[in-house]
């Protein structure tokens, strides 16, 4: 244990690293723990053989934060993205580099809010997980909207809360089920309940807005007083979503406590810190820089990818982007259900939904509405009836506490349906540059006002 405190303090001079109590153990989230199974254990000892402090401290860093995690071979994603732009290699190759370097981004910027929460305590690690647990989906979708790209960042902002819903909670209940047959499979009701009534407060708010425009007014009433409905609700949302992590980092945090591993090995890492809180620190703002880089080349490129491979915007945006941005935490999210924790498996799926939902979405209505943008909550019919039906099917599969194999092959199945419907969606490229409200009279065009 001695020499392990001697390789941390080379990151951080006269730092002191904490050990993570009791008390503080709680700001391991769900989200946290999904991360920490993807991580390497590293090896310090050649570093700790470098005379020279300063380098040995960078290596040090180096290790932890570059090789410290089992997706470091994606790493190379981020020069040949940056590569292939500068030199016009051709922009559905950024499209694609820019993705996978997204990947281990999104892995290691929760690696780095766990490691300040060793510094500022469970309070502040909460907070700052609840705020960039879903950095990559916010930073791709202000891009957007800098582009004026409105229906971008509502096709990536759905995407990634159906592909939660369906996708990693089903998956997870399908292994998880498979692994554990002659197991029966139960989880905490209390978290996933406290997270499906937040869900159905967020589909409340688009539906409403929804149905808005097919209440029988004018047009130019209806758009204006859409907007003012979107933007007051977007303000009721993060209300809520702050009284939430009230809810979860002080009232009633015992519901939200991530499960810890049993054996020696997971036990171990994540007992202290393995850098320092200043290193910490300028690692996630170097790492979002990095973040914002490749998402607007993402923002930039995904029209050339849609032509370039035959694939309609939608399917790219709710089905391609989400799994690609997310695949770190779904990976997670699945190796602790094969372990029989499904409390960690539904803290990750349901929590990145609740957030996206409940913050994302309404702090990205709130930006618009700073920068002069008209962005309203409104996701369209065939967008916001796929939403709604994914949350039902959700909240009906986990309403006894139980799961089962068949369980998530429902869920599977359900969430393979709704990529093919966004597959055979043709929506022109032009049109990701339409304000809403244009799309919005095209709709009442077909279907009648």
């Amino acid at each position: 244990m001695g020499s392990r405190n001697q390789e941390v303090s080379w990151v951080e001079n006269g730092g002191n690293v904490k050990g993570l109590s009791r008390e503080n153990r709680h700001g391991r989230t769900a989200h946290n723990m999904s991360s920490s199974s993807l991580r390497k254990k590293s090896d310090l000892t050649l570093v700790s053989k470098v005379r020279y402090d300063l380098l040995r401290n960078l290596l040090a860093n180096l290790q932890e934060v570059i090789l410290g995690t089992k997706l470091a071979i994606l790493f190379p994603a981020i020069p040949l993205a940056i590569v292939a732009q500068w030199f016009d290699f051709g922009r559905p190759w950024v499209f694609a580099f820019s993705l996978l370097g997204l990947t281990p981004l999104a892995e290691r910027v929760s690696f780095l809010t766990e490691q300040l929460t060793y510094y500022t305590g469970p309070t502040v690690g909460g907070i700052l997980n609840a705020t960039c647990g879903n950095v990559t989906e916010l930073i791709i979708a202000i891009f957007a909207l800098s582009n004026n790209k409105i229906v971008l960042v509502k096709y990536s902002l759905l995407g990634s809360i159906i592909s939660n819903l369906l996708l990693v909670l089903g998956t997870s209940l399908l292994c998880g089920g498979l692994a554990n047959l002659r197991q029966e499979q139960k989880y905490d009701r209390r978290q996933a309940d406290m997270n499906l009534l937040m869900l159905f407060l967020a589909l409340l708010c688009y539906l409403l807005t929804l149905l808005f425009h097919y209440s029988g007014a004018s047009a130019s009433d209806s758009t204006d007083s859409s907007l003012q409905l979107s933007r007051a609700a977007s303000i009721v949302m993060v209300i809520a979503y702050c009284a939430y992590l009230v809810f979860q980092l002080w009232t009633h945090r015992q519901l939200f406590e991530a499960e810890e591993e049993d054996d020696e090995e997971g036990g171990n890492d994540s007992e202290e810190a393995v850098i320092g809180f200043w290193s910490g620190f300028v690692w996630l703002a170097g790492m979002t820089v990095i973040i914002a880089v490749l998402s607007e080349y993402v923002v930039q490129t995904i029209e050339d990818a849609s032509d370039s491979w035959g694939l309609s915007v939608s399917f790219l945006s709710i089905i391609l982007l989400p799994i690609v941005g997310n695949a770190a935490e779904h990976a997670g999210a699945v190796i602790f259900a094969f372990k029989n924790k499904l409390d960690i498996s539904l803290g990750v799926s349901l929590g990145s939904s609740t957030q996206i939902s409940m913050f994302v979405v309404p702090l990205c209505v709130i930006v618009a509405w700073i920068m002069g943008i008209k962005m309203d909550l409104n996701f369209n019919l065939l967008e916001t009836g796929s939403l709604a039906l994914a949350i039902i099917t959700t909240a009906f599969t986990l309403q006894d506490g139980t799961s089962h194999y068949m369980k998530g092959l429902v869920l599977l199945l359900c969430y393979i349906i709704i990529g093919a419907c966004f597959f055979v969606q043709r929506t022109p490229s032009n049109q990701l540059n339409v304000p809403n409200i244009v799309l919005n009279s095209a709709t009442e065009a077909v279907f009648g006002a």
